[in-house]
């Protein structure tokens, strides 16, 4: 029996996270104000006290929940020590920093590097999203396939829920063609961009030189990449995996699977919100799901 701790990506931020933390626990409130100081600018202010608006800029959004999971982490018991560690997208800077494979500031620093390459990259490519409900894995990537556009599928986040990433003309034309093809529900999302697709070949380049250049140590447990879905522990393929993240799909399902395989009967997200915990049930309803936020 083996306890995996999940942590959640862009889009799970709420107005006021993390302020229990930061007024309950010293260890809290020490990180919280070390990473004002790294990041120039007094994030825990917009966290805590900020607009939905302030939350939704990626440069506020990604160090936000990064913080908010990270901190959580640190604060639970002095032999918190996971089995096994994994992330959706953004989330898996959070899991690298609590397996020990990043320390805190360096984790910290990648995050912001990454949300300002990303929301670089989007400022060049007007592009988005779309959630597809209710058709197979194999149609959706079918479907991208047949579009003369960049459409293609950018988060498999449990059965039946595929999210797409793409031009703006390409995710409108998808949509049309999942719904034809008997899709519940293709709908498109309020984000900057299109997210784990080609589009973000900008923000990869500007993000590499900075994971090449920052120092990664095996981790105290394996960490399950969106990439390769599988425990990962050698600092080398971590960077790989994690370099390669920004344009690749996100496999949270096949992610999920492994990790069950190689033995998670329980789950634990830590961080806002509880969409992971939703996902996780979805893909196996025999497992033990929780979250702490």
């Amino acid at each position: 029996m083996k306890k995996a701790y999940v942590f959640p990506g862009q889009g799970a931020q709420f107005v006021g996270m993390g302020k229990d933390l930061y007024e309950t626990s010293t260890i809290a409130k020490e990180l919280f104000e070390k990473a004002n100081d790294i990041l120039g600018f007094r994030i825990t202010d917009l966290m805590f006290n900020g607009t939905d608006e302030d939350l939704r800029q990626t440069k506020v959004t990604q160090p936000a929940i990064f913080l908010h999971s990270v901190i959580l982490a640190k604060t639970l018991s002095e032999d918190f020590k996971p089995d096994m560690t994994a992330g959706h997208s953004l989330g898996e800077f959070s899991a690298l920093v609590v397996a020990g494979a990043l320390t805190f500031e360096d984790g910290l620093k990648l995050v912001y590097k990454r949300a300002i390459a990303m929301q670089k990259a989007c400022e060049i490519n007007p592009s988005t999203m779309a959630a597809i409900l209710a058709l197979t894995d194999e149609k959706v990537e079918e479907i991208c396939a047949s579009i003369d556009e960049v459409v293609v599928p950018a988060n498999y986040n449990c059965p039946g829920q595929v999210v797409i990433s793409g031009t703006i003309f390409g995710i409108d034309k998808a949509c049309e063609l999942m719904k034809e093809a008997g899709a519940k529900r293709a709908l498109p999302l309020k984000v900057g961009g299109a997210f784990h697709s080609p589009l973000m070949e900008p923000a990869k380049i500007d993000l590499s030189e900075a994971i090449q250049s920052t120092t990664f140590s095996k981790p105290i447990c394996p960490v399950y990449q969106n990439v390769s879905t599988l425990g990962e522990t050698d600092p080398e393929t971590i960077k790989k995996n994690l370099n390669a993240q920004l344009t690749a799909p996100v496999k949270w399902t096949q992610s999920v699977q492994q990790m069950i395989a190689d033995g998670a009967t329980e789950f634990v997200e830590l961080g806002p919100g509880k969409v992971l915990q939703g996902l996780i049930s979805k893909i196996n309803k025999d497992v033990i799901v929780s979250g702490k936020q």
